[in-house]
């Protein structure tokens, strides 16, 4: 028997969708792509992100990797590594984990990036320029790899960048000025934060 793929002309036909399956996808040219599962390392680093957080803002509005977000351009969505909401978001995802173009953006999306060249592309070029696109106001991009910590801040023209953190670094985070962390604390294997 032959399965068809579906193919989806908006993105509300995508929402509509319901294959029964738990898998995320990234709708791309009308088409499902499976998004891989992250490795390990990449969610122990998102995880310490995600307690760090919880404790500065409260659990509630911090979102770990099935938080999608609608984004202009291919695709057309956006798993974020981690992200912090608003308050007004917890509302507005009671139903979906999903953020749509007509919401507020969040406050700050965090990619991890994974090893290769295309998914370093990925998050330095493709994703910066659509999260630049939806107004977010902060995006970091962690490269356990390098084991450094891009902090970047919405500015007039677009994303500038506040820091490149390192080793014994402290982040410096416009938005979370309270946040006291070392990029070392990120890719220390067993931290306790």
């Amino acid at each position: 028997m032959v399965q068809t793929r579906p193919r989806f002309y908006s993105f509300d036909d995508y929402l509509a969708y319901d294959d029964g399956t738990e898998v995320f996808y990234e709708l791309f040219n009308g088409e499902l792509i499976e998004v891989p599962p992250e490795s390990g390392n990449n969610v122990q680093i998102a995880n310490r992100l995600l307690l760090i957080f919880a404790m500065l803002v409260g659990i509630d509005r911090v979102r770990g990797h099935g938080l999608e977000m609608e984004v202009r351009g291919e695709p057309k969505n956006r798993y974020p590594d981690l992200t912090v909401i608003r308050p007004e978001h917890i509302q507005l995802l009671a139903k979906r984990n999903t953020i749509r173009l007509t919401m507020p953006p969040p406050l700050l999306v965090v990619e991890v990036v994974s090893p290769g060249e295309l998914q370093w592309e990925r998050d330095y070029i493709a994703k910066r320029a659509q999260y630049e696109d939806l107004g977010i106001p902060e995006y970091w991009i962690i490269n356990p790899q390098d084991q450094t910590v891009l902090v970047l801040a919405q500015q007039e023209r677009g994303f500038a960048t506040v820091g490149t953190f390192t080793g014994n670094q402290r982040l410096e985070s416009p938005q979370f000025a309270a946040l006291d962390l070392t990029a070392a604390q990120l890719f220390v294997a067993g931290a306790q934060e």
